[in-house]
């Protein structure tokens, strides 16, 4: 992930903890979560030039790949300090 790609992530990412710190996503519908984050992600879409759409699925791609480099993380420093994968292997 470049260095843009992680302030893009960061600017959605801390909007969202500061408007919906107190939504729980499994109580509240998905179309009105997406209200709550409109403005960052009309703001985005204005200063690089896209649609609005396109911003939320950046986002969407941009937290995935974060998510899968934390996992990653917490793999090697289990296996870093235990000896052990944190995954059982099924095969």
């Amino acid at each position: 992930m470049t260095k843009e790609d992680r302030e893009f992530l960061g600017k959605i990412t801390a909007y969202a903890d500061e408007v919906m710190g107190d939504v729980d996503p499994e109580k509240v519908r998905i179309s009105e979560q997406l209200d709550k984050l409109r403005p960052v992600l009309q703001e985005l879409a204005m200063i690089h030039k896209m649609p609005v759409e396109d911003v939320f699925i950046k986002y969407m791609d941009l937290a995935t790949e974060a998510a899968v480099e934390k996992s990653n993380k917490f793999d090697e420093d289990f296996k870093e300090i235990t000896g052990q994968n944190p995954k059982p292997k099924f095969f």
